[in-house]
């Protein structure tokens, strides 16, 4: 069976989420936006130190890179670091910005000039080399940490702002500047770095890191309508509602790579994201944690696109054709219907 709406609704742009709709699976108010969900993650986490292990999952080949860099100052965690490379570029080594910044830490060339590195010892910097623009981005945290470190307030959130707005505007307004763009960025990396490691609710914590791994390892695979099973990657289906081929090549739709990133904990997951909806539990916003599913459309009966949350405002998602596994803002799609948990098929019906 394939899922006939996952992917329907191309929605490329980056926009505020509207209203979540009333459903059971999770209530927020009128205007929510994911600006309000990841407020929500950090509320009341006040001013506790970021963890200085990297708890957060990353592409293994980052990993090592991450760990050392991510200690070059004592304002610099590794999953700070890691929540920042998220935040900028999705872990993207070729990312471009509409204003020129370049590569997975999103240096501008001017910046870059000034600390750019070149962390593989090859005889060149590269911002376009993960090798060198990973400890380049903690070498220029640690030097804005220093400039801004006077300021009042949280030495981390002031050194995040001044990455995104610059070290001018930390100081002119004593803090975080009243910019949302700025505002929102901190709390989103602040709030993915605080993910907590293995403890607590352990086994909890073991089954989200697990999803989001088995999702993780499959970044740029191909979309393939009606493509992906428990066991991996498959051929989809002849074509989707726009005509599109699915069966070319072997890949995920939304609802396969949400299916076989749950089979790796033991949870069979059914086939089409509506379905999907109908098998997980309530997740509110404020509980909202790696390895959930959030569901895109106006009720139950229309969800046509499923991701899994990793945390910071991302989720990994299979987005449409002619495009790959990767990750996306929460925001990617405006109609963001509701965040949940799945459970074993025997503990809810579906």
């Amino acid at each position: 069976m394939t899922d006939l709406t996952c992917g329907n609704i191309l929605n490329p742009g980056r926009r505020e989420i509207g209203l979540l709709r009333a459903s059971t699976v999770v209530t927020i108010g009128v205007g929510a936006t994911a600006a309000v969900i990841v407020a929500a993650l950090v509320q009341g986490a006040g001013d506790d130190p970021l963890s200085t292990a990297l708890s957060l999952s990353v592409p293994s080949q980052y990993k090592s890179l991450i760990e050392d860099a991510g200690n070059t100052c004592p304002e610099v965690t590794p999953n700070l670091l890691a929540a920042l490379l998220t935040q900028e570029s999705g872990f993207n080594p070729q990312a471009r910005s509409q204003v020129g910044a370049e590569g997975i830490a999103q240096f501008m060339p001017s910046t870059w000039e000034t600390y750019g590195v070149d962390g593989n010892g090859d005889g060149k910097r590269d911002v376009w080399d993960p090798q060198d623009a990973i400890p380049a981005a903690a070498r220029y945290l640690c030097s804005i940490a220093k400039d801004v470190k006077d300021v009042p307030g949280n030495r981390q959130s002031n050194m995040l702002a001044a990455y995104n707005s610059g070290s001018d505007a930390v100081r002119r307004y004593g803090g975080v500047p009243p910019y949302k763009e700025t505002r929102n960025y901190v709390q989103s990396i602040e709030a993915l770095a605080k993910q907590p490691a293995p403890g607590g609710d352990t086994t909890a914590a073991t089954q989200g890191a697990t999803v989001v791994n088995a999702a993780q390892e499959m970044i740029g695979t191909p979309y393939s309508w009606g493509g992906g099973d428990a066991n991996g990657p498959t051929k989809g289906t002849c074509c989707s509602p726009h005509g599109t081929s699915g069966s070319s090549v072997a890949g995920f739709d939304c609802s396969g790579l949400t299916l076989y990133a749950y089979a790796r904990v033991g949870i069979s997951l059914p086939r089409t994201a509506a379905q999907q909806y109908a098998a997980s539990e309530p997740v509110k916003p404020e509980d909202m944690r790696p390895g959930d599913l959030v569901f895109y459309g106006s009720s139950p009966a229309s969800i046509h696109h499923v991701g899994i949350y990793i945390g910071g405002g991302w989720i990994i998602d299979a987005p449409r054709p002619g495009t790959k596994v990767r990750f996306d803002p929460l925001d990617t799609m405006s109609d963001l219907f509701a965040v949940g948990r799945p459970v074993p098929s025997h503990d809810k019906e579906i």
